[in-house]
């Protein structure tokens, strides 16, 4: 059994991998102190397979809600075992999680956002809308509501809210509407079922384009399934007040939604809060971050053509360079 975990997880392409490892691993060598690497989205154990790798001295410090990704990932990091600490939880409790491992804080921290590999091809996690299963979407399939009861029991209004805001679908409204006449007839309870609602619900014409016509309701119900959004929000402050000066954050996201949030709270610690005006910086006022990276940068052409779940991933890299006042 772990040999097929660990051969199941080795399968997986991480994305940007050489990337990630080239941002990184300046923050995990040649420290004064053992260093500490937190992967706050563990998944698989690529990026932190490839780091440990590259950083002999660091420790790693490996976050997942999936229990099914742990399994994995623990069966693929077998051999630092000795250098690794795997914890079942939510990425926005990184602060806690660090203030028991390590209280000095992090050296670098990776962020590998949305669906992973696993979820999308285990077809019994009910996240891929080409796939038949039962509708449920959790990352952690042990707590929260799932997407079938977000699907048949939420307010129409909530749903086409969820629907045009995580899913940036224009059709919302048409895609609501066909799911509350259906569930009025009789629950819906699979992702081929809900997909095929959907599809009928897009007008034919814009069918054509953009991929398959439930991909953003998909997305969308999943988001909220798994309070993403919200959670990022809290945990990207969170793992900037322990990151330690010279460590460098990473986060790869996949969804314009998300990197609005890493943008907005990178460009802000990269800013002086001093008043605009004044001629000099004020002690203390300084910028808490360095901007490695020149907005968000794209895998390249080579990198999507070989993976294609690359596509839309968007790569931000910031560096502390003071303590918070």
């Amino acid at each position: 059994m772990i040999d097929e975990a660990r051969a199941a997880a080795q399968a997986h392409v991480p994305v940007m991998l050489d990337r990630i490892v080239d941002v990184l691993k300046p923050a995990l060598t040649d420290r004064a102190h053992r260093p500490v690497l937190v992967d706050a989205t563990l998944g698989m154990g690529g990026h932190s397979e490839a780091l440990l790798a590259a950083a002999p001295e660091a420790t790693l410090v490996g976050l997942d809600r999936d229990p099914a990704a742990i399994a994995r990932a623990t069966a693929r990091l077998a051999e630092y075992r000795d250098r690794i600490h795997i914890v079942h939880t939510i990425y926005d409790s990184i602060a806690e999680v660090l203030d028991e491992l390590s209280p000095d804080g992090a050296d670098a921290i990776l962020f590998d956002l949305g669906v992973s590999s696993l979820q999308l091809d285990e077809a019994d996690r009910g996240f891929a809308y080409a796939q038949d299963a039962p509708l449920d979407m959790r990352m952690d399939p042990t707590t929260g509501v799932n997407a079938e009861e977000m699907v048949n029991e939420y307010e129409p209004g909530e749903l086409v809210r969820i629907i045009a805001q995580y899913g940036e679908e224009r059709f919302a409204r048409r895609v609501v509407k066909a799911i509350v006449r259906e569930r009025e007839k009789a629950p819906i309870t699979s992702t081929a079922r809900l997909a095929e609602l959907v599809r009928d619900a897009i007008p034919a014409a814009t069918r054509t384009t953009g991929g398959h016509p439930a991909k953003r309701t998909f997305q969308a119900l999943r988001i909220a399934v798994n309070s993403e959004l919200d959670v990022l929000s809290r945990a990207i402050p969170a793992a900037l007040s322990r990151l330690r000066v010279g460590g460098r954050i990473a986060v790869l996201s996949y969804h314009s939604l998300e990197d609005r949030i890493v943008k907005q709270a990178f460009v802000a610690g990269a800013t002086s809060t001093a008043p605009a005006d004044l001629p000099i910086e004020l002690p203390g006022h300084e910028p808490v971050l360095r901007l490695i990276t020149r907005g968000a940068e794209k895998p390249s052409a080579t990198e999507i053509a070989t993976n294609k779940r690359a596509t839309s991933a968007r790569l931000r890299v910031a560096e502390r360079i003071r303590e918070a006042a």
